[in-house]
């Protein structure tokens, strides 16, 4: 479970990497309680698609279904920058996920991304998700996302 300091003041580093580490096994577990955990009641996520969530009753209702649809999923960390006097971090990642494309069940979907995290108060109120605009299905060709979209919306 993931543990959430009880202090008010700045996270120093070491902190902030322990609760990154937490947080992508939360992710990777897909555990959405623990995932929700480190985000303040007041959270403002913008996802990839420019879409705005405010509070994180309404963020754990968006994510619901992606989470309960989304089986198999997992996050790798290609790299992660730290500002510990701002509170923000840098977050490149890679997200698989087993493709349910029409002609590529079974196959594995990539995605990269960068989140831009802002720390306040020892948990997160602001996510910034920024992604690349093409699915890569299994390292053959790639597929844009509103490709992606159409098939599913």
């Amino acid at each position: 479970m993931l543990i959430i300091p009880d202090y008010l003041e700045m996270l120093p580093r070491d902190k902030i990497e322990k609760l990154l580490l937490e947080w992508y096994d939360a992710w990777n577990s897909h555990n959405l309680d623990d995932v929700m955990r480190l985000f303040r009641d007041d959270i403002v996520f913008v996802n990839w698609n420019g879409k705005k969530v405010k509070g994180k009753k309404a963020l754990r209702k968006a994510w619901q279904p992606w989470f309960a649809s989304h089986g198999g999923f997992r996050f790798s960390e290609k790299e992660t920058f730290i500002d510990e006097v701002k509170q923000k971090v840098l977050f490149r990642w890679r997200l698989e996920w087993p493709s349910r494309i029409p002609g590529y069940e079974g196959l594995w979907e990539k995605r990269d991304g960068v989140d831009v995290l802002h720390f306040s108060e020892g948990k997160i109120i602001k996510k910034l998700t920024y992604s690349q605009t093409v699915v890569s299905v299994n390292g053959e060709g790639d597929i844009s996302t509103d490709e992606v979209n159409q098939l599913f919306h």
